[in-house]
């Protein structure tokens, strides 16, 4: 009999290798990311010449703040719109036709500035359109990936992803920046127009998920959103973590952001120190998310309240520290943990939630995370005035805090 079930077991175990070999030996997430790689670069142009150009016309840091808030406004208002969106029709095609909008938009400009025809309104439309496609094609990315790859192999895949991301964005603005001053704006917001192709030509080639099981008539727009939530509080784990990723985005986002630069006023009087204090965070967040995919998934809900707990003492001490010694090896280690923490929560979502309505769930997610954003750099802007050590110190507690309540869930503690 141990004879016999012998080649049962062997061929389990190859079958579960396979199941869990490397994303990118997957043809359609290879495909998904080289698409998005080329997109990503070109972003990072955009992103350069935009408040480049701002300045250049304006000289207003106002008016720039006023054209990022435009983008920002329809991201969070739609996000969840966009999730539901992401559940009746194909994610893959919104994400086509998202990506075909962005082209458009940023190529209309790049003509106008070849024109020397360009005016402020049509920045702030650029802005407007772009806030409109991100509330559509966030969680349709994040319902997609799902579908082309492996439950396993997820971690794996957003590790990917993310760090690559990561790396345009540390890697990709210096040369935009050199790009710009040699050819001007308007080549940059071409270059970007173009490379939107890149994430198109590949989605072309993939196949559409398949469609939910259940054939049931849908339900008007504001029901189906309603469903996902309902979906999200009838699960404790679920809701519990999603507590916890809006509480670290609103402890971490408004303190860092505005209290780093503060800090580097501060004590060290330079814009470079800033920068470097940045870098720190960022170079940090690269190794997580790089770790994030490489970390067997054992006892997950004890390694994620554990990292939030890590995460809870980096910030508390930030306001304390005032050498370049001791502030970049902790932003270092805050920016690998909380990269690590997003890439796995992010993963286990993905894996958790039904197909059907993955699109709703996740856009649940986004706005946890993004609809927060604003409050907590309004917050931080008084708070820092008042004390910057109290800031870090109650953003630190208030983690702390989030994380015993999400620890004192046996289904949390439980999750594997």
């Amino acid at each position: 009999m141990g004879v016999e079930e012998q080649p049962n077991k062997s061929r389990a175990a190859g079958e579960s290798v396979r199941k869990t070999q490397h994303p990118l030996r997957n043809r359609a997430f290879r495909l998904l990311w080289i698409g998005n790689t080329i997109s990503w670069t070109g972003d990072q142009f955009y992103l350069v010449a935009l408040p480049w150009l701002v300045l250049s016309l304006t000289g207003s840091a106002i008016i720039l703040g006023a054209i990022e808030m435009l983008a920002a406004i329809p991201r969070a208002v739609l996000m969840l719109v966009g999730g539901a969106v992401s559940d009746r029709a194909s994610p893959r095609r919104i994400l086509m036709l998202t990506a075909f909008a962005r082209s458009l938009l940023v190529g209309a400009v790049a003509a106008l500035l070849f024109l020397k025809d360009l005016h402020l309104w049509e920045l702030y439309f650029l802005a407007f359109g772009f806030g409109v496609a991100d509330a559509f094609s966030y969680p349709a990315g994040s319902a997609f990936l799902p579908s082309i790859v492996e439950p396993q192999q997820l971690p794996a895949a957003n590790s990917v992803s993310a760090s690559t991301r990561q790396i345009t964005t540390l890697a990709a603005p210096g040369p935009a920046g050199l790009f710009i001053r040699a050819f001007g704006n308007a080549w940059a917001f071409l270059l970007d127009a173009i490379s939107f192709f890149g994430i198109i030509a590949a989605l072309v080639r993939l196949p559409d998920p398949p469609a939910p099981g259940s054939r049931a008539p849908q339900k008007n727009m504001m029901r189906s959103i309603a469903d996902g939530f309902r979906y999200v509080k009838a699960d404790v784990s679920l809701r519990s973590l999603m507590l916890v990723i809006a509480v670290l985005n609103f402890a971490i986002a408004g303190p860092v952001s505005i209290g780093l630069a503060v800090i580097a006023k501060r004590d060290f009087g330079t814009a470079s120190a800033f920068g470097f204090l940045m870098s720190a965070f960022a170079a940090g967040s690269l190794v997580g998310m790089l770790g994030a995919g490489l970390v067997r998934q054992r006892r997950r809900g004890r390694t994620l309240l554990l990292a939030g707990a890590v995460i809870g003492l980096c910030v508390a001490p930030i306001g304390f520290l005032s050498r370049m010694t001791t502030l970049v090896p902790d932003l270092v280690l805050l920016g690998a943990i909380a990269a690590f923490l997003n890439i796995q929560l992010i993963s286990w979502f993905q894996q958790r939630v039904d197909r059907a309505v993955m699109g709703r769930v996740m856009s649940v997610l986004m706005f946890a995370s993004m609809g927060l954003l604003p409050f907590s750099l309004a917050i931080a802007g008084v708070a820092l005035k008042a004390s910057i050590p109290g800031t870090f110190l109650c953003a630190g507690a208030m983690v702390l805090l989030i994380i015993l309540f999400a620890a004192s869930h046996r289904a949390v503690r439980a999750i594997d």
